[in-house]
């Protein structure tokens, strides 16, 4: 993936998995627009990266839990012809019983997680496709595939993502649009701080380095690979996966109950 002066818009981009997208862009040759809540932080990583690599970083404050703000990030989508590559980074997570958080806290979540998702990836996808050129990176999360007893809110929300983002994939292939989901693990960024878990009591060696993830994922990205899952070292285990998946869905229709079901 290699850039001619195109910019990519990149949400959650203060730290963690989004800064490191920045710099990994910005080396490509990508300008960049960082959106986040904190200001002060984009501003520091956008001098950084500007110095270093000598390309233009604008930044843009915006809060995606906030309706205001998703309205401003659409429109800068739909309205900057030289954005060409749209990372929906931004995500947050709250790892805990269900019970013990607020209906205001899982909506926030909800809105973050999938509302402002769908609606940037709608924004870019509205001038990707009347251009036929443009390309989206989904950060997902390997509790897509599996949820725990702690995580019943943030799978579902991740699962959104990856379902999403294939129904996508299916609608624009064969067109100048492309679409990756990527599938982290246990990153060492700040979530682990917001989810109410502490990165401390995950199993040794179980945690990926943030530049390690992305750079996996952008190699995947440049393999064509629709959907990245970096730590998965036996890739023939998701290849069984996908069969086992698409076998169940191509078994349904017969229009008849399974016997087991029948009295």
């Amino acid at each position: 993936m290699t850039a001619s002066r195109s910019t990519a818009l990149i949400t959650g981009a203060s730290s963690g998995i989004g800064a490191v997208y920045a710099d990994r862009l910005a080396a490509r040759g990508y300008d960049l627009l960082l959106v986040a809540r904190r200001e002060e932080r984009l501003h520091e990583l956008a001098a950084r990266l500007q110095q270093t690599y000598g390309v233009e970083v604008k930044t843009l404050r915006a809060d995606l839990t906030q309706e205001s703000d998703i309205q401003t990030v659409e429109a800068t989508l739909r309205d900057t012809p030289a954005i060409s590559l749209l990372v929906n980074n931004a995500g947050t997570a709250q790892m805990g019983s269900f019970l013990a958080s607020s209906a205001q806290t899982h909506q926030d979540i909800i809105t973050l997680n999938i509302t402002a998702l769908t609606r940037l990836t709608l924004a870019a996808l509205t001038r990707f496709n009347a251009q036929d050129r443009g390309a989206i990176i989904n950060i997902a999360s390997v509790l897509a595939l599996h949820a725990r007893d702690t995580s019943a809110l943030y799978s579902g929300t991740k699962g959104y993502v990856l379902n999403f983002t294939r129904g996508l994939q299916a609608e624009f292939a064969g067109t100048g649009v492309r679409l990756q989901a990527v599938l982290p693990a246990a990153t060492a960024t700040e979530i682990w701080e917001i989810s109410g878990v502490s990165v401390d009591h995950l199993p040794a060696g179980s945690v990926m380095k943030t530049e390690d993830l992305v750079d996996a994922a952008l190699a995947g990205f440049d393999a064509g690979e629709a959907i990245t899952i970096p730590p998965l070292h036996d890739e023939a285990l998701w290849q069984r996966y996908e069969e086992a998946r698409l076998a169940v869905f191509s078994a349904v229709g017969t229009g008849i109950p399974a016997p087991r079901y029948v009295r």
